[in-house]
């Protein structure tokens, strides 16, 4: 690790002004900290921002659940609000890495952690255009066993590996962002971006914006959701497919809203919209959850050794479906 300059913020102007003059911002340490000992970022300045109390809170309104990004991940996935009003999203938080690291990591650290990718990961001695643009991915062709198979480009086949933004981009979460310019609002759906040409640029956000909150609107089919991730070992593992999914349904069975995040599968957060709406006016059935995690699909492109995400991912959709259609009791 190289030298760095380290201070503290108490409030959310304090961090700003931060990083403002080009510090990065810290919190749990459970990103940063690891990439700064692997040399793949080397920041020259950090600004500590855990004793912010103004970003640690959860609350909820009559419309929506309000995250703050500083609250630990381990607090906002035990939370009563959460639990009752958002149980994908609980979920997805629970199941996220170990225990301890959710006792550290944060929300707002959570939503903008980089890939898992060990050819990202594994030092210069491997190709990679996040790490070193124009370099080369020697995942193409290599090892991709625990790669994406939706969203990538000849630049860039690393899987985003986080739970928690694939219940928000279900659901049409908002992230209120605040930097120097002032404060914006952030669709989850365009926090984060494909690789295309540009690997080394994952989300939206400006180096000087800080993430203030999350907002989580309250809706039927949120309150009748379930987050199913499917991974190598019951604990402390990335997910080789997951689905957030909620479903609501009319007096006589027919889905009335439908939404399907799918995780472990994509350069990104990803939202199976077309799968979606196969199902909205119909009953489910057996035949037509199976063909929603098909169209979810469609478009997959699979590499030399990660083709079995496809199958996987398709029943991953159908099975978690049906488990938000069991918690949903017909209006």
């Amino acid at each position: 690790m190289r030298p760095f300059a380290y201070q503290t913020a108490t409030t959310v102007d304090e961090a700003v002004a931060a990083l403002d003059r080009g510090a990065r911002p810290i919190a749990g340490g459970t990103t940063l900290y690891d990439l700064m000992r692997l040399e793949v970022e080397s920041p020259a300045a950090v600004v500590d921002i855990h004793d912010i109390e103004e970003i640690q809170h959860i609350s909820r309104t009559d419309s929506q659940v309000v995250l703050g990004a500083g609250a630990r991940m381990a607090d906002a996935g035990e939370h009563p609000v959460v639990r009752e009003a958002c149980p994908a999203l609980a979920e997805s938080l629970r199941l996220a890495a170990s225990q301890q690291l959710r006792n550290m990591a944060t929300l707002g650290g959570n939503l903008l952690q980089r890939t898992r990718c060990w050819y990202f990961r594994g030092g210069p001695q491997y190709r990679c255009n996040k790490r070193e643009p124009g370099s080369g991915c020697d995942a193409i062709g290599g090892v991709d066993t625990a790669h994406a198979v939706l969203g990538g480009s000849d630049a860039c086949i690393a899987t985003y590996p986080g739970d928690m933004a694939v219940a928000l981009i279900a659901f049409d979460a908002l992230v209120d962002v605040v930097g120097p310019r002032g404060e914006r609002v952030v669709p989850i759906a365009d926090l984060h971006v494909t690789p295309g040409d540009e690997p080394a640029r994952e989300h939206t956000l400006e180096p000087d914006e800080l993430i203030r909150r999350i907002r989580v609107p309250l809706t039927p089919a949120m309150r009748a959701s379930t987050y199913l991730k499917i991974r190598p070992r019951e604990s402390y593992a990335f997910a080789l497919a997951s689905a957030a999914v909620g479903v609501t349904r009319d007096a006589d069975g027919a889905v009335l809203d439908c939404r399907i995040g799918l995780g472990g599968v994509a350069t990104r957060p990803w939202r199976a919209e077309e799968a979606e709406r196969s199902l909205v006016g119909a009953p489910l059935t057996a035949e037509g959850v199976r063909r929603a995690g098909e169209l979810a699909f469609a478009g997959a492109r699979p590499g030399s050794r990660n083709g079995f995400k496809i199958e996987l991912g398709v029943r991953t959709v159908a099975d978690a479906v049906r488990i938000a259609a069991e918690r949903e009791e017909p209006a």
